[in-house]
């Protein structure tokens, strides 16, 4: 057409038709085909949330044409999805997550002290997960064995590649995104354990002291390990009582969240008792519900009740009692007792040393 025709000759651009969609369940036929499309699969126990998923899928296809923001969340999920499969089937063993440099030689005293920490958390129990790659990584796998053995390695184009523990292994994962793997190690764990790192080893380390002082993460114990001849977790600790707690960034209680370790002995031992008789918890409305092997005393619990009051809302109360309706969903940790907090969730640094006291305990 003349670029010089009439503009009532022109004709109009296409109209695209959206059907506007809501996470409420107002959208009509689309749910519809939903349901259908879940009935026709079969053996989807959270429809509700699935239903959710699918129709972000939808809305981010409507909301974006670029291929590199849809590309991104469809690894995302995929990798998630694949995180979750798994780990699915050891979810009753408590595992876990430790850190180190991939530039340790084998024959070194920290590969031998990584080595032997694996072999002697698999003695306990413990499953192992690990970056999958090599130096402490592969020492941490070698001394755990293949079966007790997850290895999450990330895609590089230098250094990472599996090891040979893990490689070919099924509890083995290839991600590509850091922020995915990252997930996975402080998700499927119940303690964390850092050798000294570069980079990376540093970034696990204030990536879960973040999230367990902000309530992001429960809590869990976290365990530098010096090896022998170093001192660089005790400089790093250091460094952050001069330059954090010293310009009040952070509360002295923070530098808690840790623990710092110079034999696997002792690593294994700050595992196992911060699991003394403390054995999860959940929150539950207002309520935050910690689930115990044992029940305290009279004593003890008055004693908690005085030294942990400051964790308390406003006239709120700690008290003892069984699980609440909400967690009937966890029918195999309804024998376990409870102790129900009103917390205020302003210092979960405070909720640690709570459960610390707990663990001693008679």
């Amino acid at each position: 057409m003349s670029p010089n025709a009439p503009l009532d000759t022109l004709a109009p651009p296409p109209v695209k038709t959206l059907r506007e969609l809501h996470f409420t369940p107002t959208n009509g036929p689309v749910d519809d085909t939903i349901e259908h499309l879940m009935s026709m699969v079969g053996g989807i126990a959270q429809r509700g949330v699935v239903r959710e998923m699918i129709l972000a899928s939808l809305k981010a296809g409507q909301e974006s044409d670029r291929l590199a923001d849809l590309k991104l969340m469809n690894a995302s999920l995929k990798e998630m999805r694949f995180t979750s499969k798994v780990f699915a089937p050891y979810r009753e063993r408590r595992k876990v997550s430790v850190f180190g440099s991939a530039r340790v030689p084998a024959g070194t005293p920290a590969y031998a002290m990584a080595r032997r920490l694996g072999r002697h958390l698999a003695e306990a129990g413990y499953m192992v997960i690990t970056g999958g790659g090599p130096g402490i990584m592969q020492a941490i796998n070698e001394g755990a064995g293949a079966d007790n053995s997850f290895g999450i390695n990330i895609r590089l184009p230098f250094e990472q590649r599996p090891n040979p523990i893990v490689d070919g292994n099924p509890k083995s994962i290839n991600y590509k995104y850091f922020f995915n793997r990252k997930v996975a190690f402080l998700k499927e764990a119940d303690a964390i354990v850092l050798f000294p790192g570069g980079f990376g080893t540093l970034d696990e380390a204030m990536e879960t002291l973040t999230l367990v002082q902000t309530g992001k993460r429960n809590p869990l114990p976290v365990i530098m390990v010096e090896v022998p001849g170093r001192a660089y977790w005790a400089a790093w600790r250091n460094c952050l009582k001069h330059q954090l707690e010293g310009a009040g960034f952070v509360r002295p209680e923070d530098l808690e969240i840790f623990r710092i370790v110079t034999t696997v002995e002792a690593a294994v031992a700050a595992i196992d008792g911060f699991y003394t008789h403390f054995h999860s918890l959940r929150q539950v409305g207002a309520k935050l519900v910690l689930r115990l092997k044992a029940v305290p005393t009279a004593d003890g619990f008055a004693a908690l009740q005085r030294e942990f009051g400051d964790l308390l809302l406003p006239g709120g109360a700690m008290e003892l009692g069984g699980p609440l309706p909400p967690e009937a969903d966890e029918p195999q940790l309804a024998h376990l007792p409870r102790l129900i907090l009103d917390f205020n969730r302003e210092s979960f640094a405070r909720l640690m040393q709570l459960i610390e006291a707990l663990n001693r305990q008679d």
